[in-house]
């Protein structure tokens, strides 16, 4: 009878360990999650901590705070700022030349913002197109402290595109970095924009895929642990994160496609990058830069990446 008490006990601490650990995950990834998709102000005053252990431990706790993105330059020639309301208000540089031969759109990846593009912008100009240059949601001097890792910056891709539009711009592309590559194309995937075609790169496979790789840059195991960030991002962004799938996007993609990517991304598998370039419906190019990783290609291989989004270019415009 004692013995048959005492398992009964064990069983039961056992169900309430369990259930203790899971609550507790649970609140470690509606954490870690939250501090994923949003930015915020370090606290002014606060002493900054060199120990590395320390950091880390408070890290596995308390998630990594993300400062808000903020403009480090300006445009080296005149520019036009641009506000326009999108699903959040989005400032961007709205950047024209004398008899432009059409417009780029410029969007950037996750934790950055519009100034960063601004080398790749200069090249664009080189070639003989206007620019605009966008802050997404939470970047720069755009609305909020939110980001969704491409899922609502479609909004706002979409609003860009249609102020260029209006400016009576036939001949508009799109170029993306990481996020902004994944913006652009679930935007064409939701909605098709007659744009004349896309330049992406490393655009990750899916949203669970971006989170796991997050846990192996950390030296982490991502079980089960990525599956509930992506699980609470998802609830607390108001979307459902697991379907955000730019390898599926890339099915609806009919426009012409130029998929840049680096060989030693330790980010965005290879294995992701084909299934995006496989699953791609119209006219489609891969370029493999072998020694870079989940970087921008143009300041590594700056004459090759010129030369390979320049033929793109100059491909499509001439049949258009």
């Amino acid at each position: 009878m004692t013995l048959h008490f005492a398992k009964r006990k064990i069983v039961r601490f056992s169900i309430w360990l369990v259930a203790v650990g899971f609550v507790f995950a649970n609140v470690l990834a509606i954490i870690h999650s939250y501090r994923f998709t949003h930015f915020e102000e370090p606290a002014l005053g606060k002493k900054i901590n060199n120990n590395a252990s320390s950091v880390a431990l408070k890290s596995l706790f308390t998630g990594v705070q993300n400062p808000p993105p903020v403009s480090s330059k300006m445009p080296a020639v005149p520019f036009e700022t641009v506000v326009l309301q999108s699903n959040r208000k989005i400032e961007c540089w709205y950047i024209k030349q004398a008899n432009a031969i059409g417009t780029i759109i410029l969007f950037h990846s996750y934790a950055a913002e519009k100034s960063s593009l601004l080398d790749h912008e200069q090249i664009f100009q080189q070639f003989g197109y206007n620019t605009l240059l966008v802050d997404f949601m939470g970047s720069g001097n755009s609305e909020g402290n939110q980001t969704t890792i491409g899922f609502k910056e479609t909004t706002q891709v979409r609003t860009a595109f249609e102020f260029v539009q209006k400016q009576g711009e036939q001949t508009i592309y799109l170029f993306g970095v990481s996020m902004g590559a994944v913006a652009i194309m679930k935007a064409l995937a939701d909605d098709p924009m007659q744009v004349n075609g896309i330049i992406i790169e490393c655009p990750f496979g899916t949203m669970y895929q971006t989170v796991q790789a997050r846990f192996r840059l950390m030296k982490l195991p991502s079980f089960p642990f990525a599956s509930m960030i992506v699980f609470w991002g998802g609830v607390q962004n108001g979307f459902w994160a697991f379907g955000h799938n730019p390898v599926a996007y890339a099915s609806k993609i009919n426009c012409p496609t130029l998929l840049l990517y680096g060989a030693k991304d330790n980010r965005v598998s290879r294995e992701e990058t084909q299934a995006i370039f496989t699953n791609l419906a119209g006219e489609k190019f891969l370029k493999i830069y072998h020694e870079a990783g989940h970087e921008r290609y143009l300041l590594r291989y700056r004459d090759v990446w010129k030369d390979d989004v320049h033929q793109f270019l100059n491909r499509k415009s001439n049949q258009h």
